[in-house]
């Protein structure tokens, strides 16, 4: 039974995490994987894995994806992306998350689902922006392909092997703090920060 939760907590976790970098990516493969009975949905969320939310989740993963590769605009889909990638994360780590007290079950949800989206999908959007301006926005579509692999790797790794959720969130972890260091390095070279 616990080792059931902890395995629940880190497939929604993981799943998070490929939130941070395309939110209907994650949902797609979780309603699919949910179909094909490799995963069970906590009771309230079996709508997930219908017919009508595989097709809005297929669809609206093509839209997101085109959007990324259109240079005006691939930016600011990143930036409104933020909130919804964390609302994503929320809802797939309490999708997993059966058995528990709802007011537990919805505060993992909260702070490890939402968390984890939230830090890759500042990650991610911090470096679209160093790509925007280290190469006019020629290098978003290279940052678009690897925002791609990466929500596909993390989120069928995390589903096959759950354990793999915990290397996934550590790598996004040390690169956020990389970026923020250096970006903070960065400002106190420039005499920004005293």
């Amino acid at each position: 039974m616990m080792m059931e939760t902890f395995l629940a907590i880190l497939i929604g976790i993981g799943l998070s995490a490929s939130a941070g970098f395309r939110i209907f990516t994650p949902l797609l493969l979780t309603s699919i994987a949910t179909k094909l009975s490799w995963v069970t949905l906590a009771d309230g969320f079996d709508w997930i894995s219908s017919t009508p939310a595989l097709i809005a989740f297929s669809i609206a993963l093509i839209v997101e994806i085109a959007s990324y590769y259109i240079p005006v605009i691939d930016n600011f889909v990143k930036v409104i992306a933020t909130p919804f990638a964390v609302v994503a994360g929320m809802l797939l780590t309490a999708s997993f998350i059966g058995d528990m007290d709802p007011f537990l079950s919805w505060g993992i949800a909260i702070i490890a689902g939402g968390g984890t989206a939230s830090v890759t999908q500042l990650t991610s959007t911090a470096i679209r922006g160093t790509s925007t301006v280290v190469t006019g926005g020629i290098g978003n579509f290279f940052v678009s392909i690897f925002e791609g692999i990466s929500a596909f790797v993390i989120a069928v790794g995390t589903i096959l092997v759950p354990f793999l959720a915990i290397v996934f969130v550590g790598i996004i972890i040390i690169l956020f703090v990389i970026f923020i260091l250096r970006r903070r390095r960065r400002k106190v070279q420039q005499g920004l920060v005293g």
